[in-house]
């Protein structure tokens, strides 16, 4: 019997939850991060509901519809964003090419990233929902609401994080990662429903739009915090909840195969 033994490898429900653990970390400890992905929404939600306080019909404020489409703008901050320009960054500084040369599991790495958008996105939610409650009266959903919420968050969040994973790719580098993504994900912003009632914007525009997650999700968070009344503006006259989970459901396959086809672990140059 030798004078040593071999420490036994941790469990990959371990290697998982510690690699959690660590893109939480690396996360709070970037402060540009934070305050674009966490307070941005914030900032837009208070300038926004003190700036544009008007009545949009049926007793419904501008900060009432306005919170559907900051929430959706958040998830897609902490998904699509973030995952684009975080992994960009990695890729760029040798930590994936690293991570890749490592005895962990390479699925470690996703999940650690997953596990981080749902803690960012979770947050980003509660502190949205919060201010718009203390600060601005916002009614909150009720009863079954509450469901429809929850799977047109999760849906949108994973749909927007495959989206994300594979954007990274488009990057150069770390540097240029910001630059192309952070444009398109404002684009998006504003043709989807988010800075504006939906219905005001362009038809061309709303097509476009219609393709992308980004409306389907603020679509899905109208129908919960409007009465049934406002789903006469949008441009099927009801909320299609149906077709906002086929959307989302379809991203979400879509992304994978697109993730699959494209992720690298190093940049072009490198190898």
């Amino acid at each position: 019997m030798s004078a040593t033994t071999e420490r036994p490898l941790p469990s990959l429900a371990a290697v998982y939850r510690t690699r959690g653990v660590v893109e939480l970390k690396e996360f709070f400890r970037q402060r540009e991060s934070v305050v674009f992905t966490l307070l941005l929404p914030v900032l837009l939600l208070v300038v926004f509901g003190a700036v544009l306080d008007f009545d949009l019909g049926s007793g419904v404020t501008f900060t009432q519809y306005f919170m559907a489409g900051i929430i959706a703008a958040g998830i897609l901050g902490a998904s699509l964003q973030n995952m684009a320009i975080s992994i960009a960054t990695e890729r760029s500084d040798g930590t994936l090419k690293h991570l890749a040369g490592t005895p962990m599991p390479k699925s470690a790495y996703f999940v650690g990233k997953v596990v981080q958008v749902l803690a960012v996105t979770a947050a980003s939610i509660v502190v949205l929902l919060a201010i718009g409650v203390v600060f601005y009266g916002i009614d909150l959903p009720s009863g079954g609401d509450w469901l429809t919420f929850l799977w047109v968050a999760v849906l949108g969040a994973s749909a927007c994080t495959l989206l994300g994973i594979a954007i990274s790719s488009l990057a150069k580098n770390g540097r240029s990662a910001s630059a192309t993504v952070t444009p398109f994900a404002l684009l998006l912003q504003f043709i989807s429903g988010v800075f504006f009632q939906f219905s005001e914007i362009p038809t061309w525009m709303q097509t476009v739009a219609a393709v992308f997650p980004l409306k389907w999700m603020a679509q899905g968070f109208r129908s919960v915090f409007l009465p049934d009344a406002l789903a006469a503006s949008e441009p099927a006259g009801t909320w299609e909840l149906g077709r906002v989970a086929l959307v989302l459901g379809a991203w979400c396959i879509a992304g994978l195969v697109l993730c699959v086809l494209t992720f690298r672990w190093q940049d072009r140059a490198s190898r």
